[in-house]
């Protein structure tokens, strides 16, 4: 009987355990190409309009109180959820299939994420401390000019490599919306 027992409770440990170490093509595609959504605004127009204006939140968790978040939780929060991220693309197993897939998505979230924590939290800072507009523009620009050209081809060859892909896979995409960063 306990030899039935164990049976019974390893075989699902085993596809269980088998099903964490490797991914369906829909899953690899969805952490490799469409996690990159969330950092599409990278070094654009766009981040820097969330910081001029960001969100705000309850205080106390009175829904008639409301104070606008600083611009550090903002971008803590982009850390974050782009660690996360990071961290999912980090753990697809690269086939001779997804090489070039993951391979290129690995090297875009390896170049965004140190300049989100160097560069965007120095911008924030300026923001909530209240440095000058000129300090913050120049600040802003700076990035941009620094990062975005390579950001954007990162982002490409995502892109690029995502819809062969995509298309050896049977993965139904709709490529025609906008997928490469336009905000500059």
């Amino acid at each position: 009987m306990r030899k039935y027992i164990f049976l019974f409770l390893l075989v699902p440990g085993f596809f269980q355990f088998t099903a964490c170490t490797s991914s369906s093509p829909q899953d690899t595609f969805n952490t490799a190409v469409l996690s990159c959504n969330t950092i599409h605004d990278f070094a654009t127009e766009g981040l820097l309009r969330q910081l001029e204006s960001p969100s705000v939140r309850m205080v106390d968790g009175d829904k008639d109180k409301v104070e606008q978040m600083k611009r550090k939780e903002v971008i803590e929060d982009k850390i974050q959820v782009v660690k996360e991220y990071h961290n999912k693309v980090k753990q697809l197993k690269e086939t001779e299939d997804s090489k070039e897939l993951v391979g290129a998505s690995r090297a875009l979230y390896d170049y965004v994420l140190p300049v989100y924590e160097k560069e965007y939290r120095e911008l924030a800072r300026l923001y909530d401390e209240g440095a000058g507009k000129e300090s913050i523009a120049s600040y802003a620009q700076g990035i941009q000019d620094k990062y975005y050209p390579e950001f954007a081809n990162l982002f490409d060859k995502v892109t690029a490599a995502g819809k062969v892909y995509a298309k050896k896979h049977d993965i139904n995409v709709q490529w025609d919306i906008q997928t490469s960063p336009q905000f500059k």
